[in-house]
C-alpha cells in the first residue's frame, strides 16, 4: 500500500459474477445457511443489495427483499446485514444501512423497512435503534437450529421518520 493512501469504503451491486463473494461472506457471518431462494431474491433486489469493500477487500454486505403490501405500498425486508469482525466499527455497516435508507426514502411507495434479529444480539439491536428502528414484535421459536430460537421484528416506518429531521 502506498504511503498516504486513504482507506476507502465502496459499495458494489451483487451480480452473477460476484455472487460467490456474498455466499462466502454469509458462511462466515451468519449461523444459518441460506437457500437458493435467498440468492434469487438478492439478484432480483437490484440496488437494495450491496457488497461493501474496504480498500478493495470485500468485507460486508446488505441484502434486501422488496415485499408488496395490500394497497400497493412496498416494505423492504433486510434479509442480512453483516461486516467481518476485524472491520467492524469503521462505518461499513452504517454505510450499507444508510444506502438502503436513502434509497427507500426516495421511493414514495416504500412505507417501512424491517428485519428479524435474534433476541440476544444486543449489538445489532442497539445498531438499528441508532437509525430509528424499534422493536415491534417478538416471535418465539423463529429460528430452528440456533439458541436462543426467538427473534425480534425490528421496524422503521419511512413516512414518520422523514418528518423528524
Amino acid at each position: 500500500m502506498g504511503a498516504g493512501r486513504a482507506l476507502t469504503i465502496s459499495l458494489d451491486g451483487v451480480r452473477d459474477k460476484n455472487l460467490m463473494q456474498l455466499k462466502k461472506l454469509n458462511s462466515v457471518l451468519f449461523p444459518v445457511r441460506y437457500n437458493d431462494k435467498y440468492y434469487a431474491d438478492v439478484l432480483a433486489s437490484g440496488e437494495f443489495t450491496k457488497l461493501a469493500y474496504y480498500s478493495d477487500i470485500c468485507v460486508g454486505s446488505i441484502a434486501c427483499r422488496l415485499e408488496k403490501k395490500e394497497g400497493g405500498s412496498i416494505r423492504v425486508y433486510i434479509m442480512t446485514l453483516g461486516v467481518l469482525a476485524p472491520y467492524r466499527g469503521l462505518g461499513i455497516g452504517t454505510k450499507l444501512l444508510n444506502h438502503v435508507l436513502e434509497l427507500s426514502s426516495k421511493q414514495p411507495n416504500i412505507s417501512e423497512i424491517y428485519l428479524h434479529v435474534q433476541t440476544n444480539n444486543e449489538d445489532a439491536i442497539s445498531f438499528y435503534k441508532k437509525f430509528g428502528f424499534e422493536i415491534t414484535e417478538t416471535i418465539q421459536n423463529y429460528y430452528t437450529n440456533i439458541t436462543p430460537p426467538d427473534c425480534y421484528v425490528v421496524t422503521k416506518y419511512i413516512g414518520q421518520s422523514q418528518l423528524k429531521k
